[in-house]
């Protein structure tokens, strides 16, 4: 089954800095391009960071504090999270004020894996990297929403050549599939119980399904049979699948 790479979906024109790039600049940069974060690179284009509007106004925000906490509270700065704080309200250049190490994903990852490095690491974007960890673009939250714009009639034809016809050797119109916004209606009857859960498990996985609804029933129940067992129903075409699935 193939899914859809964060390569087809990445935008390969990236708005960067460096680490010497000054800070008002990054701030120009941000508000030219009307972007909301850029990735830091090295002389070799490798990412060394990340900077989000949220860290030009934190910036602000603590050179405030940190000015007017210096006369009241004169000891302050002894703590870590003290001097942390003073070191980014001081900050002049993107390498002083990004965030690092940056989080990135690799172009040839699969549009759910970076979704779900987003989801685990609550970031915006994502770096995108070639082979040899070089920054190749730039992936974000609404570019892998793009995956949930695919036609019914598309997911529809790929549940039943890649789920159906290809991993379980079944003749097409075995299962009558629907699909409507996205969510997937199996129905019908298969030979065996491990077969139904296949077929949900694999349709699950497909991009753009948002759900699946099982309405499928089997005639034999093989759920509870030992890995050394047959049951009476096995078929040279079911083993045939699993043999390939292996």
């Amino acid at each position: 089954m193939k899914h859809n790479k964060v390569g087809s979906v990445m935008t390969t024109d990236v708005v960067r800095a460096e680490y010497r790039t000054p800070f008002k600049e990054v701030a120009r940069l941000l508000a030219d391009r009307e972007i909301s974060g850029l990735p830091v690179v090295d002389d070799d284009d490798k990412v060394i960071g990340v900077i989000s509007e949220t860290d030009l106004v934190t910036r602000q925000s603590e050179a405030l504090d940190t000015g007017e906490s210096r006369h009241r509270f004169p000891f302050a700065g002894r703590t870590r999270g003290a001097r942390r704080q003073a070191a980014r309200s001081r900050a002049f250049t993107a390498g002083q004020l990004m965030t690092s190490p940056p989080v990135t994903v690799h172009a040839e990852e699969t549009i759910a894996e970076a979704a779900r490095t987003m989801v685990q690491r609550h970031v915006e974007r994502l770096p995108v990297l070639d082979e040899e960890d070089r920054l190749v673009g730039i992936v974000t939250r609404r570019d892998l929403l793009q995956v949930f714009l695919r036609p019914d009639a598309e997911i529809r034809d790929e549940v039943i050549e890649e789920v159906l016809v290809r991993t379980l050797r079944l003749p097409p119109m075995t299962v009558d599939v629907y699909v409507v916004e996205g969510v997937v209606t199996l129905t019908g009857q298969l030979d065996r119980k491990s077969e139904t859960e296949i077929a949900v498990s694999m349709t699950r996985q497909i991009d753009g399904v948002v759900a699946v609804i099982d309405q499928l029933t089997s005639r034999f129940d093989d759920s509870r049979l030992s890995s050394g067992e047959r049951s009476p129903h096995d078929s040279p075409r079911t083993d045939r699948a699993t043999s390939e699935r292996r």
